[in-house]
């Protein structure tokens, strides 16, 4: 998964019929140490970004396991492998997406459209990084983990290279980075992974990452040079596509709800937290419908209500889970 956060378009030459847009110099250098070469290197790596592989928390989370170390453990090691490969893909993307970041008004910033790291240095960085994840993977948890991570990024360097030019495969590539987050918990800890939870992982990134594309129509518009499947994109398109994924998303949750209800004594916390679950989907939804979901992680720690309803949500479920 590029993760949704992966840059932008491909640096290809459009059709014949349209003029090769001009090279674009990097911005001015910042002054400062923010500006020096050395904390570009870390802010190439996107450690801003780590936030989604918390997600590898959510099956180890539902299953009620998540504070056995022997779960624990192995959990946490997954956390930190896909932090490392995460950043690996985002130093091959930004490498080749260069001249496209140039031109995009935020992206320009970034350290190797910016030229502070060099693209070779950026791309036998990742090389290294992916090297590390998948050896680690292998010898400090289970080898299911390393073919995760392993699918992981031949997806995504796929996405990098070409799938980014092909409309709705885009989304669902990005899209199956949450999803493969998801699954990385349960796997490298040994746990079953019900399908209702898969659904809703799956839909449920699909519905940020059709809510990010969107933000990023509204932000430069058709005539975006920075992303070529924008230009096969409409508004309405892209709201379609959010509103059936929030669907679906609600849905799956809801008989996942239900299903754990019926497997735990007490008060019913699991089918109550359906309704802070629909509200911060709503929630959620007024921020892409502004065309401000450009940066899920940050909608989120900016959001007051939003992250009250994320806190009140994971409450219910942890009351279902650990007091039955």
């Amino acid at each position: 998964m590029i993760d949704s956060s992966a840059a932008s378009g491909p640096g290809a030459d459009g059709p014949a019929s349209k003029p090769s847009p001009a090279r674009v110099p990097p911005p001015a250098r910042t002054p400062g140490p923010r500006g020096s070469r050395a904390w570009g290197f870390v802010r190439a790596l996107r450690p801003r970004q780590w936030v989604k592989n918390v997600l590898v928390l959510a099956a180890p989370l539902a299953a009620g396991a998540v504070f056995d170390p022997d779960v624990l453990r192995p959990t946490i090691v997954a956390f930190l492998l896909f932090c490392i490969s995460a950043s690996g893909v985002y130093l091959v993307n930004d490498s080749i997406d260069v001249e496209e970041d140039r031109r995009h008004p935020r992206k320009r910033f970034r350290p190797i459209a910016a030229g502070l790291v060099p693209r070779t240095a950026a791309v036998a960085m990742a090389v290294v990084l992916f090297a590390v994840a998948l050896t680690c993977a292998v010898l400090l948890t289970r080898p299911a983990l390393a073919g995760v991570l392993g699918s992981y990024i031949v997806i995504q360097l796929a996405y990098c290279v070409f799938l980014k030019n092909q409309p709705v495969i885009d989304l669902a590539v990005v899209a199956s980075g949450f999803l493969l987050r998801g699954i990385a918990g349960g796997v490298a800890a040994g746990l079953f992974l019900s399908q209702w939870f898969l659904l809703v992982a799956a839909f449920g990134s699909l519905f940020m990452v059709a809510g990010k594309r969107y933000s990023e129509f509204i932000l430069v518009g058709d005539a975006a040079a920075t992303r070529r499947t924008l230009q096969e994109y409409s508004a309405s398109y892209l709201r379609f596509v959010w509103s059936l994924s929030a669907g679906v998303t609600v849905t799956a949750y809801s008989l996942w709800a239900f299903e754990m209800a019926s497997t735990q004594e007490g008060p019913p916390w699991a089918t109550i937290s359906i309704a802070p679950f629909v509200l911060a989907v709503l929630r959620y939804a007024v921020d892409v419908d502004k065309g401000s979901a450009g940066a899920p992680e940050e909608i989120v720690l900016r959001d007051r209500v939003l992250l009250f309803l994320g806190l009140l949500w994971a409450v219910l479920v942890g009351l279902g889970v650990f007091t039955s």
